[in-house]
């Protein structure tokens, strides 16, 4: 079908800390059950920082969502990967599988190119999964696709909104979802993931990673509004078109009901006021 063909992957990556690597590496001489482990190392990290969140090179995959878009910028589908099990080398090789079967689109994501790109990688390094076509090592530098300046094999929105790391963009990605109206984080944050996992609970991460990747979607409609890809009035639509997908889906999805009821209309500027309130409406 015309204009069906996915142009666009854009993805969001939740881990978590391998308890057992934590223990051999930092603790060898303990004998930590993994655990503890993670506990006493996440406590270390609090007693010198704001964050207790245990650095990527300690963690796995548990769960990646992805938006399929097509070349008019339309959502297509949203799917999370090895549902229901979500196990991390199965979600590890179909996240670069389903990128090559795709034809190689755009990756789209919000600071993976700090964090989940890596941690991909390093989730493709510890289960022996070859991908070569990622790993272009051999083309001119430019056309390689772990360039950070490489927009056409991985467009990170932070990178660009932050002129590449020239200023900091403090509040995420809840920021500027909320800047367009939309819901940002919801009853899940990513702090809360390791022990969300603790507790059993992957699916309710699994819809946390599903709502985060919405986020992302609408501020690259944005972001192809800001660089003239798309007019006001056309990335407005899209917008309706994606809430409309998501009414459809409520039923197989209750947490789309979760973020179409924090959904909000954003201010259009633009708009009289008569013509504001209608919209509201």
């Amino acid at each position: 079908m015309a204009g069906q063909e996915t142009k666009y992957l854009i993805f969001d990556v939740e881990s978590v800390a391998d308890g057992q690597l934590v223990s051999r590496i930092r603790y060898s001489d303990k004998n930590y059950d993994p655990d503890t482990a993670i506990d006493r190392y996440r406590q270390e990290l609090l007693d010198k920082y704001e964050s207790d969140f245990i650095p990527y090179t300690f963690q796995i995959p548990v769960a990646v969502s992805i938006a399929k878009v097509d070349a008019n910028f339309q959502l297509l589908d949203v799917v999370t990967l090895d549902d229901p099990k979500y196990r991390p080398h199965i979600i590890t090789e179909n996240f670069w599988r389903g990128w090559y079967k795709y034809g190689m689109p755009t990756l789209i994501s919000f600071n993976g190119r700090s964090f989940d790109i890596p941690l991909m990688e390093l989730a493709a390094f510890r289960y022996g999964i070859a991908i070569p076509a990622w790993f272009n090592l051999h083309d001119r530098t430019y056309d390689q696709k772990r360039n950070r300046y490489n927009q056409g094999a991985h467009f990170d929105l932070h990178d660009v909104l932050t002129n590449f790391g020239a200023t900091r963009l403090s509040g995420g990605l809840n920021l500027v979802a909320a800047l367009l109206g939309k819901p940002g984080k919801m009853d899940v944050a990513g702090h809360m993931v390791q022990d969300l996992f603790v507790a059993g609970q992957i699916a309710k991460i699994n819809d946390y990673c599903r709502c985060d990747v919405l986020d992302t979607y609408f501020i690259f409609l944005r972001m192809c509004l800001l660089t003239g890809q798309l007019t006001l009035d056309r990335e407005q639509e899209l917008g309706e078109t994606a809430r409309q997908w998501l009414r459809d889906r409520v039923e197989r999805f209750p947490i789309f009901e979760n973020y179409l009821a924090q959904w909000s209309s954003w201010a259009n500027p633009w708009l009289k006021s008569d013509e504001a309130a209608t919209a509201e409406s």
